[in-house]
């Protein structure tokens, strides 16, 4: 049995590769194209210029090193901020954002930042994906109704009954509506087919149904323009440039560079989870997805990432290489150019369909119920950011998860526990070592009982050495556990004066994970006043060193 390439190594081209990547190519070009139109469509663009982003993320993005089987092009998460973009600063405004996202994406690749994307909190990023779908639902609804959608994601979704209602009563309407549900229900079923035939894309099936019952049936609805690949590419001119000195657009960069940078690399590595070949590497990715986008910006096309739906499509194709996502990419340029007329007959509700699917496979449903059942402050997360996306924005929605998730890290890495347990005295307990005279030091002279006269008991009589002695009493021990820092110094303060102070007093650090000066200060200070007050000292266990080295393991016999 041949051995399989070690992780990070590149697998060696041989026929047999070639027709799988060959095969694999096809698959993910039928795939990608419904998807490269739908997304520009959606976002508010020619049809063309997702075209143009799919052949880049091919022949460009596909040939560089990085993750070896994932695929790029225009993404449905990244719909909704296109979109917003497209409306607030043009199309010439929105290649100069793209272009500069994809030299800080470049940036931080060459900088060796790309695994710091990894430790983005998951909830995070699936309130995200949640957010995202929820807008393009909402949004591809009313154009599967052939209306305009309201500005605002609450205002969207709050018409959104009253809009779909008001269709019914327009024979158009009804019948747009009609093309996009039947291209759900296709695009739902198809891969349900047996045999080789529910192995075709569902979304271009879906389509190519729609466009042929449309034009067979004369449907009144509207379909796709058309204006040539050479006449959509437009990069942007020197006075487009001069929209980064403007705040909103330095805002909507950042946001293209972080979100496309997380989305590529949490996809990364889902594709790694689907084969045994050649593992990802983050940074070599990340400047890959840079250098796309860079070029993106220059023609004022969308900006691209890795798409799961088309890498999961390559893989399960049988992909071995690169040379599948660059095969794609070819194909996907042949399309452009030999057959660009044939866009005009994909109705426009078809691709609202395709979005409306894809916006739904975005929220995920089963990690909702999932972390509600084991983690609900993570649930809280998720839901809060997706609220956000919907009611804000993109970028404030992803700041609001991230400032949430940092600061329920915080909370939990400072979560304090105190517990004490009481003993009780020994049989035939004696006075305490505290009430015992000092060394040498006998009783006052004439100060014993009297001849005759009962002997009080020695824990009730007052000593004869000065001070009461107190009754024999059990140790109260208390232990602390968790993280002992200065956001749960008040938890701590309160649990510790709260002890009585007429019994000896264990401390048991032995459960602390962390304990930082603030703590160890005040528990230093209650332990001198408990002391003070009371007849008898706390026992306070000296505090671990942070600086001392672990201990060296026992040597063996």
């Amino acid at each position: 049995m041949p051995s399989s390439p070690s992780p990070g190594r590149p697998r060696r081209l041989s026929r047999a590769h070639i027709r799988q990547d060959f095969a694999a190519s096809l698959v993910v070009f039928l795939v990608a194209l419904p998807l490269c139109v739908g997304v520009a469509v959606a976002s508010g663009v020619p049809a063309e210029l997702g075209l143009v982003t799919g052949i880049v993320g091919g022949l460009v993005t596909g040939v560089m090193r990085g993750s070896s089987l994932q695929v790029s092009g225009p993404a449905a998460g990244l719909t909704v901020l296109v979109l917003e973009s497209v409306r607030a600063f043009g199309l010439a405004g929105l290649g100069v954002i793209v272009l500069a996202a994809g030299l800080v994406q470049t940036a931080l690749g060459l900088l060796r930042w790309g695994r710091w994307f990894r430790a983005i909190s998951l909830s995070v990023v699936e309130g995200m994906l949640a957010g995202i779908g929820l807008v393009i639902v909402a949004g591809q609804l009313y154009a599967a109704a052939g209306v305009t959608a309201p500005d605002g994601g609450p205002a969207r979704l709050a018409a959104l009954p009253a809009a779909l209602a008001g269709a019914l009563a327009d024979p158009r309407a009804v019948a747009s509506v009609a093309v996009a549900a039947g291209t759900v229900l296709v695009i739902v079923g198809w891969p349900r087919l047996p045999g080789r035939v529910g192995a075709l894309p569902g979304a271009l099936v879906a389509v190519l149904l729609a466009g042929l019952v449309t034009a067979l049936a004369g449907l009144p609805v509207a379909t796709v323009r058309v204006d040539g690949v050479l006449a959509a590419v437009r990069p942007p001119d020197s006075a487009a440039f001069l929209l980064l000195a403007e705040p909103a657009v330095l805002g909507a960069v950042l946001a293209f560079a972080l979100i496309a940078s997380a989305e590529s690399l949490f996809s990364a590595a889902a594709v790694d989870r689907l084969h045994d070949g050649p593992r990802t590497e983050y940074d070599r990715e990340l400047v890959a997805q840079g250098v796309g986008n860079t070029l993106c910006g220059l023609l004022g096309a969308l900006p691209l990432t890795a798409v799961i739906v088309r890498s999961s499509a390559n893989v399960r194709a049988g992909a071995r290489t690169r040379a599948s996502r660059v095969l794609h990419g070819v194909w996907l340029l042949v399309f452009a150019v030999l057959l660009p007329g044939a866009l005009a007959h994909v109705p426009l509700p078809a691709l609202a369909g395709i979005l409306v699917h894809a916006g739904w496979k975005l929220i995920p449903f089963r990690g909702i119920v999932a972390l509600w059942r084991g983690h609900r402050g993570e649930a809280a997360v998720l839901a809060a950011t997706a609220a956000a996306i919907v009611a804000v924005g993109m970028l404030e929605g992803v700041l609001v998860g991230l400032g949430l998730a940092v600061a329920k890290a915080a909370w939990e890495a400072s979560h304090l526990r105190v517990d004490h347990t009481d003993e009780p005295p020994p049989d035939g307990a004696s006075p305490s070592d505290d009430d015992r005279p000092p060394h040498g030091v006998l009783p006052p002279h004439g100060e014993s009982p009297a001849h005759g006269e009962p002997c009080p008991s020695p824990h009730d009589a007052p000593s004869p050495y000065g001070r009461p002695r107190p009754p024999a009493v059990g140790v109260l021990r208390v232990r602390l556990s968790g993280g002992a820092t200065f956001l749960g110094l008040p938890k701590l303060l309160d649990a510790l004066e709260a002890l009585p102070r007429d019994r000896p007093v264990e401390v048991d650090l032995s459960g602390l994970h962390h304990l930082d000066h603030a703590c160890r200060a005040a528990m230093t200070a209650w332990a001198e006043r408990h002391t003070a007050a009371g007849p008898h000292p706390v026992r306070l266990p000296p505090f671990p060193d942070p600086h001392a080295a672990p201990a060296a393991a026992p040597a063996g016999p």
